[in-house]
């Protein structure tokens, strides 16, 4: 599956799913969130059980702010519709993807 852009429009219907969610909030100018974003965009391909998304701190502040985002990137785990890690800064693929389990 491929990575979604989550906006506040979708955003509900997103994080609200069955599936574990993944979210990068990232910019464009951000060289980190360069760095993180091939990696976000494997784990979407690779692993369909979870639900993958990017949002734009530029174009979406409301849900950076909900999210307390203060740098970039930030990865956030939301399973059932909870919060469950939070993780600001470049990672590592297998990091990553021990916060989804």
């Amino acid at each position: 599956m491929s990575v979604l852009i989550v906006n506040k429009n979708n955003f509900n219907s997103i994080v609200n799913n069955s599936k574990p969610v993944l979210l990068d909030f990232y910019a464009d100018w951000c060289g980190p969130c360069r760095m993180v974003s091939p990696i976000v965009e494997e784990i979407a391909e690779e692993h369909p059980q979870y639900l993958v998304g990017k949002i734009d701190v530029d174009k979406e502040p409301e849900l950076a702010q909900q999210f307390n985002v203060l740098s970039i990137p930030t990865l956030v785990v939301i399973k059932n519709g909870k919060l469950i890690s939070q993780s600001a800064g470049a990672r590592p693929k297998a990091d990553i993807l021990a916060m989804l389990e």
